[in-house]
């Protein structure tokens, strides 16, 4: 069984009030390629599909053109759930129906958790467990229980799962989570205050893999099974040193193997620093000008219209720093300090 993990598309999101939605279809378009490629049995999402709950028309418009090119097209099954920023409800519309068709949409919590038996094209079959997010308070008035908790709550979902019978198949769990020890960056929504939202990655241990979503970066906890795909662009200025993937997995018999295959953004997400007339002049040199810029100023003095200077040149500055205009604020205050204590 070979299966395409991808999460956190945050269709129809905003960068600082720029519409991402041509992006998010360019690197739509490299996700589906890639599918037809390696020839994969399924295509996970693991939540947040969508930015917020009630998306715009044209981000449901590419999200729907993107099924039906994987779906009806090209004939690979997809299981999405939803995350923390979708509406379960909306996401959910008609997900009974799509069914039949390979299309597979857990949105909201119900008493049963679904058990989606997937064959691959080697003949070998293997079972997903799609398990949407869901708040404590929704758990406990599902199966009428006590969890208080994000740990609690989500170990009555995965006793459930455990409990089910796959007859001797692989289990495969797809969950949005926040898993205790994740590296985190400024465009997740955190899901409660204090910390109370993590999760052991040990609840996860006993199956075969955990397709996660809810954290951006790519990467594992407690084993290489365990896995955040990472969001297939960058969505904040924290996340510009990191390289966007989808994960390739192949189960075996015997094995996990895992693969990082790579995505190319239309436009990148980079913080540029200098001083004006240094970052002027370079930038008609640069052919990535048009990447989306937060650009940290270094000039201590005064600047008339800084900002369309610079978008003269680099069309896409989204957010500028007077870095050097406050570090010489600083040292006014100092010296202001020295004077009146002496």
């Amino acid at each position: 069984m070979k299966f395409l993990h991808t999460s956190d598309w945050h269709l129809g999101r905003q960068l600082h009030n720029q519409s991402l939605l041509e992006d998010q279809e360019y690197v739509l378009e490299q996700i589906i390629q890639i599918a037809q490629q390696q020839q994969v049995d399924a295509l996970i999402v693991a939540g947040d599909v969508f930015d917020r709950s009630v998306p715009p028309s044209n981000a449901v418009k590419l999200l729907d053109d993107t099924l039906d090119k994987l779906v009806n097209q090209l004939n690979i099954p997809v299981i999405l759930i939803a995350g923390n920023h979708d509406g379960a409800q909306r996401l959910a519309f008609a997900s009974r129906q799509m069914r039949e068709s390979g299309l597979y949409i857990s949105g909201t919590l119900g008493q049963q958790i679904p058990a989606i038996k997937l064959a691959a094209k080697d003949g070998e079959s293997v079972v997903f467990y799609p398990l949407p997010y869901a708040e404590p308070a929704t758990v406990r008035e599902v199966f009428e229980c006590q969890a208080t908790s994000h740990q609690e709550a989500m170990q009555v979902l995965v006793e459930q799962v455990k409990q089910h019978d796959s007859e001797g198949l692989k289990k495969v769990v797809i969950a949005h989570c926040f898993l205790d020890g994740g590296d985190e960056s400024e465009s997740e929504r955190p899901l409660s205050i204090g910390g109370a939202d993590k999760i052991s990655p040990h609840l996860f241990s006993d199956f075969d893999y955990v397709t996660l979503g809810h954290l951006h970066g790519p990467q594992y906890k407690g084993s290489q099974q365990i896995r955040y795909s990472g969001s297939p662009l960058k969505y904040s200025f924290s996340e510009q040193h990191q390289a966007k993937s989808v994960t390739l997995v192949e189960l075996t018999e015997d094995d996990c193997n895992i693969e990082l295959i790579a995505l190319n953004a239309k436009r990148d997400v980079r913080i540029i620093e200098g001083y004006l007339d240094e970052l002027l002049a370079s930038g008609s040199a640069d052919s990535h000008r048009d990447d989306y810029l937060m650009v940290r100023l270094l000039d201590k003095s005064a600047i008339l219209d800084a900002m369309g200077k610079l978008r003269e040149v680099y069309p896409n500055v989204l957010h500028l720093e007077r870095t050097g205009l406050m570090a010489n604020t600083d040292k006014l205050e100092l010296n202001r300090e020295h004077i009146k204590k002496r």
